[in-house]
């Protein structure tokens, strides 16, 4: 399949009601014909049809009883007319089609297009039209709906998914909630997703993140139409790309005082490897200096490992303070465990008032206590640690994720990213981040710890919080996805992703990080 940058994606994320209040605007207050926008939709979701699937048919689409089922009758008609083998099942019965929607199921069948109604095929029939199926297109579903799918819409879901033909979903895959996220029932796993007018926040975290495939982006000519309607983002798309340009120059006369001194304190007895991952991730990402203090036991690993690493093995608490003078950021959390040494490490990294990161067991210690404000701080919980420190389900957070880590600042303040498939950054102040990438590679115990190492590092670099935040995350994200390419996700490891950091920074630099400077 061809691939698309990064760059073609807005920035601005959208509520699926500022989207339809933006497709409003357009036909009530820009005088855009309604069926017009919908036939320019349909020729942007078959141009990516033929793009990403060429010479492939039949092409079998579901269509929906709203806009989005008159998208996929439109699709149809495309694909009739440019030659290909398409037939179209309406799963919401074609005599309850209204307004544009019916017009659009009349040309469809004007021109050829075969059309099923979905109540007179039985399971087994639907079945077949799936497997003949080169590609499956689905219009069912469009950002009117919410909840979980009811019927028939969920059995034809769970037939999709269950065939395993290629979809590209129109506007968003059916039975995903467009702002959220969030999958209550069933949804459609697609591969491709052509999104319209203003892109979805909903695409890009939760259970979109897992089930969009790959989004593309059609503004159907209506450029900043958030902005001339009035509406605003909900929140906005980090990738790496986007921040890569935060990270400070390095001038020919720089020397290591320069990029930050960061300081781990982590590892309990059986978690040595998260400080020396956290660690060295952070040596990776730039930082001049990097402290790891550790369980004595640890010392001679983490020097194996990372030689460049200042090392120091502490029993007790009190043998921090005199650690904690130096550094400019402190990550505090992996490995640290729950016990007496953690919960002691976490009391003098929080009484130094050094501008930190807290992670891991920092998180689950902190959560069995009443909120400690801080606005200097970074909490990067996942979906678990944050459902402890707001004491609800997981479920209830991934339900909301902007939500969760939302209600998260709210009561620790300082900034928080929330782990998890789309990483949202809430500050407080302005929308939130979303950072999109990752992939499943990622689903093993250390990811956590290597994020924290460089959300360390670009602490000590970026002046901007805010922004060392983000670009931490899409880093992190970026350097994964680097690993993955050339490791696959089965076996991918930490370790693989701390050393892919240094490869996806490289082409960042700029030219003149190359020239003959000299040894420092």
């Amino acid at each position: 399949m061809p691939s698309v940058s990064e760059h073609s994606l807005p920035e601005a994320l959208y509520s699926a009601d500022s989207v339809r209040a933006m497709d409003r605007y357009l036909i009530e207050q820009q005088g855009v014909d309604g069926f017009e926008l919908m036939q320019t939709a349909a020729r942007s979701a078959f141009r990516h049809l033929v793009a990403f699937w060429p010479g492939a048919q039949p092409v079998l689409v579901l269509c929906g009883a709203g806009n989005n089922g008159g998208d996929g009758y439109l699709v149809a008609a495309n694909a009739k007319r440019h030659g290909i083998d398409v037939a179209c099942v309406a799963v919401a019965p074609t005599e309850k089609l209204t307004g544009d929607a019916r017009s659009a199921c009349q040309k469809a069948r004007a021109d050829g297009v075969e059309i099923l109604e979905g109540s007179a095929l039985s399971d087994a029939d639907l079945q077949a039209r799936m497997d003949s199926a080169a590609v499956v297109v689905d219009a069912m579903l469009g950002t009117g709906v919410t909840g979980a799918p009811r019927e028939p819409f969920a059995n034809v879901i769970g037939q999709l998914n269950q065939s395993g033909k290629p979809v590209l979903a129109v506007d968003l895959p059916s039975g995903l909630d467009a702002t959220t996220g969030a999958a209550t029932g069933d949804v459609v796993h697609a591969d491709v997703t052509v999104t319209f007018i203003g892109a979805k926040t909903g695409l890009f975290t939760g259970a979109g993140a897992g089930v969009c495939g790959q989004v593309m982006f059609e503004a159907l000519g209506a450029i900043n139409a958030g902005q001339q309607s009035g509406e605003m983002p909900l929140a906005e798309l980090y990738p790496w790309a986007r921040c890569q340009s935060w990270l400070p120059e390095r001038p020919a006369n720089a020397h290591k005082g320069m990029f930050g001194h960061v300081l781990v304190v982590a590892g309990d007895h059986g978690f040595g490897g998260a400080g020396i991952m956290a660690a060295e991730a952070a040596s990776r990402a730039g930082a001049g200096l990097v402290s790891l203090a550790t369980r004595p036991e640890y010392v001679t690993a983490a020097l194996a490992r990372c030689p460049s690493l200042m090392v120091r093995g502490v029993t007790h608490g009190s043998e921090l303070p005199a650690l904690l003078e130096k550094p400019d950021v402190v990550v505090c959390g992996p490995g640290i465990g729950q016990s007496s040494w953690g919960q002691q490490m976490l009391q003098q990294v929080i009484a130094s008032g050094k501008p930190r990161v807290l992670d891991a067991d920092a998180l689950n210690i902190m959560a069995d206590r009443a909120p400690a404000p801080a606005d200097n701080h970074v909490l990067t919980p996942h979906p678990g640690e944050a459902a402890r420190l707001l004491g609800c389900s997981v479920q209830e957070v991934e339900a909301d994720r902007m939500g969760a880590a939302a209600r998260i600042q709210k009561l620790w303040h300082g900034i928080v990213l929330l782990k998890g498939a789309g990483t949202v950054v809430a500050t407080g102040s302005g929308v939130p981040g979303i950072i999109p990438g990752g992939n499943p590679g990622m689903a093993t115990g250390g990811m956590g710890d290597v994020l924290s190492g460089i959300l360390g590092a670009f602490l000590g670099q970026i002046p901007s919080a805010r922004q060392a935040v983000m670009a931490s995350a899409a880093l992190h994200l970026a350097a994964a996805d680097e690993a993955g390419q050339n490791k696959g996700y089965m076996g991918l490891l930490p370790a693989d992703v701390i050393e892919a950091v240094p490869q996806v920074l490289v082409r960042s630099e700029r030219p003149e990080c190359f020239s003959d400077r000299g040894n420092r």
